[in-house]
């Protein structure tokens, strides 16, 4: 047997009593709480409104759940359903529950004036339980929007994610991005990878960027995990730790871009990465999409090839045919200075002078395996010619 069945009730007469004073009841409880709360005074009218409206309700609510002890509680649909759904968002849990301290505080001191002669001690027992009844109800209250928000959130990152590997660079990305905490963080680089199979993906990198006081969105796309970091000026230790929470296979990071709006272009250049990668087995984790520009242009890549055009060969082109001849008779010895050397009949320290000038200019070095590789395909390419495909 609960508590309410087995305390008195009050008489039909002190609920009536109460019933008719339950406007001013709730008026003087807001009064206390302006007074007692500095916080309540800041809230808007329309907030403070509600706060009256809530108080009204438990007290009616209070009356009703008196006159029939036998019937289970509903105080969420009640006396919370008397506000919309903004009040919850707008005053936090403790906060809730200092307005409902302050009303049962008030209720208690107007007992004695409402109650029936011989009622007080029912009322205030009444009073005492369904206090408590509010104070569950009010953490369901609570616990089930916190609820629906995890959900919402998750919806909206996931759709953000899916807009950002779609390249869509829609004006509502920041606004949507901003619903999730996401400000205007600069820099922004983008992840892709496998998922695991074996743990909750979203919630290890959300931890591993977290400890790295970074700012995250994580969303599956085509069974491809897609992890977007921002917030800090280097990006490149949280990525590598970000990227020991993917599944088995490569890892692909996008480059660092100025802003959200931007994230498209990274993900796109990680995406196409993740695609060409195969070609380079002893490929780092994770690989900056970057350095698989050769792979990515001989997969087919646009930008890939563009960037090699306007990154190697056009550099090399402009730095005048004693450096372009160089780095092809480098790179075509194998890397041999003294064979590149006889071939241009040059002292070998002027083709090492002429390979520092190349690096100085495109960052690749034509004596270094990957260096060579990469100088080798981009030039292939521009001779093959910017308009011309590999296909066609």
């Amino acid at each position: 047997m609960d508590d309410r069945a087995a305390a008195p009730r009050p008489s039909a007469g002190t609920l009536r009593r109460l019933e008719r004073a339950s406007g001013a009841i709730a008026t003087k409880a807001v009064a206390r709480m302006d007074d007692q709360l500095p916080w309540f005074r800041t809230m808007p009218a329309d907030q403070r409104s509600w706060v009256m409206l809530v108080a009204q309700a438990g007290i009616a609510s209070l009356v009703e759940w008196c006159r029939t002890p036998d019937r289970p509680p509903r105080l969420t649909g009640e006396v919370f359903g008397a506000a919309p759904r903004e009040l919850v968002r707008a005053v936090p849990l403790k906060q809730t529950v200092d307005l409902v301290k302050v009303t049962v505080e008030v209720l208690d001191d107007h007992v004695r004036e409402v109650a029936e002669p011989g009622d007080a001690d029912a009322l205030r027992t009444a009073v005492l339980l369904f206090s408590r009844e509010v104070a569950f109800a009010t953490a369901h209250v609570y616990a089930t929007f916190a609820e629906d928000r995890g959900a919402w959130d998750a919806r909206l990152e996931a759709l953000v994610v899916d807009a950002l590997v779609r390249g869509e660079r829609s004006e509502e990305l920041p606004g949507r991005a901003a619903a999730l905490g996401w400000t205007t963080m600069t820099p922004v680089t983008v992840l892709v990878g496998g998922a695991p199979s074996d743990r909750d993906a979203h919630a290890a990198a959300r931890r591993a960027a977290r400890s790295m006081r970074a700012e995250v969105l994580v969303g599956v796309h085509a069974e491809q995990l897609v992890v977007v970091l921002g917030g800090v000026d280097d990006l490149s230790p949280v990525a590598d730790r970000v990227a020991e929470e993917f599944g088995p296979g490569p890892v692909v990071v996008g480059p660092v871009v100025e802003g959200l709006a931007r994230a498209p272009e990274s993900a796109a250049a990680a995406l196409a990465g993740l695609r060409a990668v195969p070609a380079w087995p002893g490929a780092p984790r994770p690989c900056p999409a970057d350095a698989l520009l050769p792979e990515r242009a001989l997969d087919g890549d646009p930008l890939a090839r563009v960037a090699l055009e306007e990154r190697i060969a056009l550099p090399l082109q402009a730095a005048g045919g004693e450096v372009l001849e160089t780095v092809g008779a480098v790179l075509a010895s194998g890397g041999n200075l003294e064979a590149s050397a006889r071939v241009l009949f040059v002292h070998p320290n002027t083709v090492r002078y002429r390979l520092k000038r190349a690096a100085d200019l495109t960052g690749f070095w034509a004596t270094d395996p990957r260096g060579g590789w990469t100088l080798q395909v981009a030039l292939a390419l521009s001779r093959l010619g910017g308009e011309r495909s590999l296909w066609a």
